[in-house]
């Protein structure tokens, strides 16, 4: 079936054909989204073989992967030359695509006070970088509260959830983008190393990498990007793409260099716990995964989505964990047969992972 030769070629590009014994940057080459507790943690260890905790933290640390706000402003860990490629470069420097980056909040209030958006969002960039300058780390608090001596007030609306005023979410995370500015595993704010990235339209390639066939539509809703800027882009490299048929038999296209192994890719294999927002659960991939319209929605939540369990490349069943005392606990539902001792085995992979000794699974159906 079409979408299973997908599926085969998505998994394997995304990393997941198997565990890498390498340095967790040159293995770990898909942005994953640290949407909830742990989850770019466990994605990286869904990948590379050996780490735990510690290990993913140091690197993190030291920049050797890297923590930031970019495509659509969320938390994603990425390799260090991935960071300006997938954040500043992606950022629209036209007013009107920068509103479909940034939300009607950050467009309404610019509206409101009459300040164009791009230079809000460059005022707020350049007061980010001022202040963490001289090798600063400041926890999201600390920005907000920098920013507020920094930035015009016009810039700093009320927020009724904090109950205090600060710059509006999407302008000061895609600011963080613009300025350069990663985490450390302590979740505080500094200035990430100076990196020259390719040009834009690099993403595109990359996206077709990892998500082949794919669509400018496609593209531009993954990136966060305006339609138009998406098309922009895409339309740089239409000259190296093969357009295909996708999984419903519509027109889609895959990078002329990659058609050999997407038309033949490896069969996936083994058994996986991928947490939410893992790059091989992201949108192209649903559907295919998860026919069944319920089982969609059971799995892919607005919030406090289950991880899923991959067997094969294919959606077994979903899984939470909870550690207390030195004991991971992993509740798995399944929709299919699983042998235990494989979910056994990756959940002690994931007890290693949060730094607890032992990991007992717990199997419904």
């Amino acid at each position: 079936m079409r979408s299973e030769q997908i599926l085969a070629f998505r998994f394997a590009r995304t990393g997941l054909s198997e565990r890498e014994s390498t340095d967790l940057a040159s293995a770990f080459d898909c942005p994953a989204s640290d949407v909830a507790k742990d989850a770019a943690l466990t994605a990286v260890g869904a990948r590379v073989e050996g780490v735990d905790r510690a290990t993913y933290e140091n690197a993190v640390d030291r920049g050797a992967l890297v923590l930031g706000h970019i495509v659509r402003g969320a938390i994603h860990v990425m390799a260090p030359e991935d960071h300006a490629l997938f954040g500043r470069r992606l950022v629209s420097s036209n007013d009107d695509e920068l509103a479909r980056q940034l939300g009607p909040a950050a467009t309404e209030l610019c509206e409101d006070h009459r300040i164009r958006l791009c230079d809000a969002l460059d005022e707020v960039a350049a007061a980010i970088a001022g202040v963490l300058d001289h090798g600063r780390r400041l926890t999201k608090n600390e920005l907000h509260e920098a920013l507020r001596d920094t930035v015009q007030e016009d810039l700093l609306p009320w927020c009724e959830g904090c109950q205090s005023h600060h710059v509006s979410p999407m302008l000061w995370r895609h600011g963080t983008a613009v300025a350069g500015a990663r985490l450390d595993a302590k979740r505080r704010y500094l200035i990430g190393g100076a990196s020259d990235p390719p040009p834009a339209h690099e993403a595109v390639h990359r996206y077709l990498r990892w998500y082949a066939p794919a669509t400018p539509g496609a593209f531009s809703e993954w990136a966060g990007v305006a339609p138009s800027h998406g098309r922009r882009l895409w339309e740089e490299i239409a000259d190296e793409l093969v357009e295909v048929e996708d999984a419903f038999g519509d027109p889609a296209w895959v990078l002329a260099e990659d058609v050999d192994e997407f038309e033949d890719p490896p069969s996936p294999e083994g058994v996986r716990l991928l947490p939410a927002g893992d790059p091989y659960l992201w949108k192209p991939n649903r559907v295919l995964l998860a026919p069944d319209d319920e089982v969609r929605k059971q799995l892919f939540r607005p919030v406090s989505s289950p991880g899923a369990v991959l067997r094969d490349g294919r959606l077994a069943g979903t899984w939470r964990a909870r550690s207390s005392k030195g004991v991971v606990d992993v509740t798995v539902e399944t929709f299919g047969r699983v042998p235990r001792q494989l979910l056994e085995e990756e959940a002690q992979r994931l007890a290693i992972l949060r730094g607890v000794g032992e990991a007992h699974v717990i199997v419904g159906s």
